[in-house]
């Protein structure tokens, strides 16, 4: 496993992460984000959604669950599962269907679709460290560690 630890001193710097992100990404692809409310999850998505051509807003899709994009001739799903019940409720929209070779799937609270999700190929983590964030990837899979890699190197 390959893993790094940055500091993000503002909302601009997460939204840099993002674009540094969408200049190593290729599909097939799956990423966790994990860390607590207003840590940066939806935002470090919208820098990197943006970066891979969306000219729109990123909306967290809170309600909706998944906003589907088609950029760069990949399909990008941007997944919020923090209001999913139960991880039975991913089954009935055909969660495994959102996942090919063709995609990258970005998931905010992957924790609440546990035994259904793909494992992740990188893991964030953001959390609050006094004014700044704190960013910890990690490379999960081989496709992960040499994504993880190019960032720092």
């Amino acid at each position: 496993m390959t893993s790094i630890k940055k500091y993000l001193k503002d909302e601009q710097a997460t939204i840099d992460l993002g674009v540094e992100l969408s200049l190593w990404v290729s599909a097939p692809l799956v990423i966790y984000l994990t860390g607590n409310l207003g840590a940066g999850k939806t935002t470090l998505s919208r820098g990197l959604i943006q970066s891979l051509g969306h000219d729109g807003n990123v909306k967290s899709p809170t309600y909706t669950l998944v906003e589907p994009y088609e950029l760069k001739g990949m399909q990008i799903y941007h997944f919020d599962l923090y209001r999913l019940l139960d991880p039975e409720e991913l089954e009935f929209m055909g969660i495994r269907d959102y996942f090919t070779d063709n995609t990258i799937s970005i998931i905010e609270w992957p924790d609440r679709g546990h035994g259904l999700l793909p494992e992740a190929d990188v893991a964030i983590h953001l959390s609050y460290d006094g004014e700044q964030r704190q960013v910890e990837l990690t490379g999960m899979t081989e496709a992960g560690n040499q994504l993880v890699a190019k960032l720092y190197n």
